[in-house]
């Protein structure tokens, strides 16, 4: 039997979730959990069905407001993501840590980016929360 006769592809897509255009599209849920070593978080982000995909930037922000890990991830095909951010503190145990996530679209120029300067972003949602780092 021909190897085209075996494919087959299979959209387990909720009826009830229809795609939104880029002005519509919101974080449905933000989380993030550190290890137990105190040296990674695992962040949960999922946003809504997209028409276009979009862009997200996720920080973590020590207690005095500095970046110590972060994330970006540019035209996501897939609406649920998890990962692992590490963090760049030596010692980065305690309370006020602070995790965030900006998602946005923004158009790309045909040129390289050196030639000409990046459209500001459509920022469509964003989601923080707290965490303590053991």
């Amino acid at each position: 039997m021909p190897k085209d006769h075996l494919k087959m592809e299979i959209f387990f897509q909720d009826p009830d979730d229809i795609p939104l255009p880029p002005e519509e599209v919101r974080i449905r849920e933000f989380r993030a959990a550190p290890w137990e070593d105190g040296q990674r978080v695992r962040i949960y982000l999922e946003v809504d069905p997209f028409q276009k995909r979009p862009s997200a930037e996720v920080v973590i922000l020590n207690p005095q407001g500095e970046v110590v890990s972060q994330a970006s991830i540019v035209e996501t095909v897939t609406r649920k993501m998890e990962f692992n951010l590490h963090l760049r503190q030596a010692e980065a145990a305690g309370e006020g840590y602070t995790a965030r996530a900006v998602l946005y679209y923004r158009a790309l120029p045909d040129q390289p980016p050196d030639e000409v300067e990046l459209p500001e972003a459509m920022i469509v949602d964003q989601r923080q929360v707290e965490l303590s780092i053991p």
